[in-house]
């Protein structure tokens, strides 16, 4: 455990309650439920007309702010992370302004003037990026103040598209401070990694420039994505992040650190990807494993009927992920041999060792949520957390790893230690509780929400969160408000 602590008091979540149930969603569009519910998941949530990335961050805040009976005058640094934001210039100043209008409605004193709110972009990687920030903030010029880093996105797809399934939208807001009460965050032995990859995942402006605005005023935030490549990329760069974490930890046996984390946050686009990447990290360390790592990869070879040489060779190299955009073969594996080896692994007990086990924690919560982009990662581990309260696990003392990737793209290996307060920290999460109470959507409305952000046949009331009231259509010679977007607290 490094020797200054800063870390994480607490975590809260805020997720909007309109769910499309994947097998229905197969049934209306003639998928394999079997297929999409082993490689996907089970639903995913969708935002409602009066919801956006800052409606869902600001009452992320709040929850937080009131679970952890938080000082607001503590907070200097409020830094949102997010790839949906709707505004080119403002950011999470736009989310201290609700949050402090609902703080005041509450009775409560808003935010600290002082407070800096910056807003840190990079696909997925957002929080885990504002994370870092507020953990050096703290540690430099904020000693002795609070920072709050809040997640937030809306994933879509069009529909049709292989992304159309693993759709979300969601928010995570966390406390950081020095003398952590949930988990001490190791920024010194933790790893970094990043490539530029071209089409990997991209959001060009020229898309949204293309776009009328819904009958709501919002706009669509449709990817640019090339689903295959990116799971290479998503694999490459998560065992780069690791390969520089394992550097600064001299003499680790790779392998006995797998089998002894107590457990393993990734983020999480859909069920699938984290498992195979963890699986071909977990054989990468056996290759550098000097006692015992290269004689249980050849096991596996074996079985498998794969020469155990290439595999070396493959896992020792760094190959030219993007050279495959330039030759026009993004369907090609960068790691083939390995690949196929996988295969083989998952029907060895090591495997419900290594990566059943270490992922099991909140991984049932997170199959009913859908991917959050930059908030999978924060809402794994708050899931994750607030079921090993709930088991009564002990886990003070011991190391998690999180594992943070943005498209484009880049990837951070970050330890965590648990506090010995964890248990009373995580039972304030209220995780299951931002969950509760889904609204299932049925065909109509899933395809009249996605298409248009219209939604009808609904009983939603909103309660004690911030939604969107109205956007802007002035333009005149005294007053300009185009564009801009309005928001309500709800108590």
């Amino acid at each position: 455990m490094p020797s200054k602590t800063i870390g994480i008091s607490g975590l809260a979540a805020y997720i909007p309650p309109y769910r499309v149930n994947l097998e229905d969603w197969c049934d209306w569009t003639g998928h394999s439920w079997d297929k999409i519910g082993e490689v996907v998941g089970n639903s995913f949530r969708m935002r409602g007309p009066e919801h956006n990335t800052y409606t869902m961050a600001a009452s992320a805040v709040l929850r937080l702010i009131q679970q952890y009976d938080i000082d607001p005058g503590r907070v200097r640094f409020l830094a949102l992370g997010t790839e949906s934001s709707t505004d080119n210039s403002a950011g999470a100043v736009i989310v201290r302004g609700m949050v402090d209008d609902g703080l005041r409605a509450l009775g409560k004193t808003p935010l600290a003037r002082e407070c800096e709110v910056p807003e840190l972009k990079h696909a997925c990687l957002g929080g885990t990026y504002a994370m870092k920030g507020a953990v050096r903030y703290l540690g430099h010029d904020g000693s002795g103040n609070l920072a709050i880093v809040v997640s937030a996105d809306v994933a879509e797809y069009a529909r049709g598209s292989s992304g159309e399934p693993t759709q979300g939208a969601g928010a995570v807001a966390m406390l950081l401070e020095e003398k952590p009460r949930l988990a001490v965050v190791d920024l010194h032995n933790s790893g970094s990694a990043s490539s530029y990859r071209g089409v990997d995942f991209r959001k060009p402006m020229v898309r949204l420039c293309q776009q009328l605005p819904r009958h709501n005023g919002q706009i669509q935030d449709v990817p640019v994505f090339n689903g295959k490549y990116s799971t290479t990329c998503y694999t490459d760069q998560t065992l780069h992040a690791l390969g520089d974490m394992f550097s600064k930890r001299n003499g680790i046996n790779r392998a006995d650190y797998f089998r002894h984390l107590a457990a393993v946050f990734m983020h999480r686009p859909y069920r699938r990807m984290p498992e195979s990447a963890w699986s071909l990290a977990y054989l990468s360390a056996l290759v550098h494993t000097a006692r015992g790592g290269h004689e249980e990869l050849s096991g596996y070879c074996a079985t498998a009927g794969v020469d155990p040489k290439s595999v070396l060779r493959e896992l020792c190299s760094s190959p030219d992920v993007f050279g495959f955009v330039r030759s026009e073969r993004l369907g090609d594996e960068a790691y083939p041999h390995s690949m196929n080896l996988l295969k083989s692994f998952k029907s060895s007990p090591r495997y419900a060792d290594i990566i059943e086990d270490k992922m099991q924690l909140g991984a049932n919560l997170m199959a009913d949520l859908g991917n959050l982009y930059t908030a999978a990662l924060p809402a794994w581990l708050a899931a994750g957390l607030e079921e090993a309260t709930t088991r009564n696990l002990d886990l003070a003392g011991m190391e998690v790893l999180t594992i943070g990737y943005g498209s484009g793209d880049a990837a951070e290996a970050i330890p965590f230690y648990l506090c010995d307060s964890w248990h009373e920290a995580a039972s304030k999460i209220g995780f299951q509780n931002a969950m509760r109470s889904p609204i299932d959507l049925n065909q109509t409305q899933y395809e009249s929400l996605h298409d248009h952000g219209e939604l009808r046949g609904t009983t939603y009331e909103p309660k004690t969160e911030f939604v969107l009231d109205r956007i802007g259509i002035r333009a005149d010679h005294h007053f300009t408000d185009t564009g801009i977007e309005y928001y309500r607290f709800v108590q």
